[in-house]
């Protein structure tokens, strides 16, 4: 006859860190991290970002500088919003978004992983992602893949190593996998915003890629980002995005989508990418200074959470912080 005086427990499994550790059943790694980088046509200098605690504005001689100091810290996967200075509806011009990869992989070539965005947000007036008819009342979805496409060969052949379109257009990874493939490019691997929610998450990222919508006749992106409602949307649109021939399905936001992440990853074997946008980052750093937040265990929880969720690389503007955490074990 058992002689416990209390109910058997799982306390011994939490005893020490040393424990709690050889037990884990998650681990983080900073080589699953990717760190946005913002470069802004019209700065002169270096800028820090309203909301984004430590993210800058970069120039082209600014970002080479802080890649450097970012693969110091163990970083060498990155995520660039090239960010143009003059807006228009028609005819634009990629060009600087190209001088800025050539810049970089020039200086690094294959010390790093470069992903760009791929959308037309910054440089439209309306600030909407892709092209809208005469009057403003609706998004035309094939001509704004047209564009999607052009603007995904420049990328391309100025060295990017992955595009990420991230305005959700129906058809534009098929359509950016054939060009790609056309043009000898075969290697340049796509990351789908496959399941991206319209977000309330999204503001002080607008505010860094000047992308807010802005039209008089569509307010939002409803039309076209995802419904927090329909999980089904989801999930078919990042088996299409899949079929099509994205390489990396990604969803936006992550924090609050985790039953997403690891609904898609039934239903998925592709890399799933979260993305930690820019108001789930913003909420931690605020908080971080009120003094109601320890910064490192709180981005720390937030990545362990989506790592759990089924995971394989995390985007965060804390990326650059990544080694130096994790080795501290502080929830060990």
């Amino acid at each position: 006859m058992s002689s416990l005086k209390y109910p058997a427990t799982q306390r011994r499994l939490r005893a020490s860190s040393q424990i709690r550790e050889l037990t884990a059943s998650v681990h983080l790694s900073h080589k699953s991290f990717i760190q946005p980088l913002f470069v802004n046509e019209k700065n002169k200098v270096r800028t820090p970002l309203t909301g984004l605690e430590g993210i800058y504005a970069e120039t082209i001689d600014s970002v080479l500088r802080s890649i450097k100091q970012d693969i110091e810290h163990g970083v060498t996967k990155f995520l660039l919003f090239p960010v143009p200075e003059n807006k228009v509806n028609v005819d634009f011009d990629f060009s600087f978004a190209s001088r800025v990869v050539s810049a970089i992989k020039s200086e690094f070539g294959e010390a790093i992983w470069l992903a760009s965005d791929l959308c037309v947000c910054s440089y439209t007036t309306h600030g909407h992602c892709g092209i809208l008819n005469s009057d403003h009342t609706r998004l035309l979805n094939d001509p704004s893949v047209e564009v999607l496409v052009n603007y995904a060969e420049q990328l391309a052949l100025a060295g990017v190593d992955c595009i990420a379109p991230s305005d959700m257009m129906d058809g534009r990874i098929g359509a950016i996998r054939a060009r790609l493939n056309e043009i000898n490019l075969d290697l340049v691997s796509i990351m789908s915003y496959s399941a991206k929610f319209s977000s309330q998450w999204y503001g002080p990222f607008r505010d860094a890629c000047n992308s807010a919508p802005n039209s008089h006749t569509i307010k939002d992106r409803k039309t076209y980002q995802m419904s927090p409602f329909n999980v089904e949307d989801a999930i078919s649109s990042s088996l299409r995005d899949e079929l099509e021939g994205a390489d990396i399905l990604m969803v936006k936001p992550a924090g609050l989508y985790t039953d997403v992440i690891a609904s898609l990853k039934q239903y998925s074997s592709k890399p799933l990418a979260a993305y930690h946008v820019s108001g789930e980052y913003a909420a931690i750093e605020s908080m971080v200074q009120q003094g109601y937040m320890n910064r490192e265990a709180a981005h720390l929880e937030v990545w362990t959470a989506l790592v759990r969720s089924g995971a394989n690389m995390i985007i965060s503007y804390a990326s650059r912080n990544a080694k130096e955490w994790i080795e501290k074990k502080l929830y060990y």
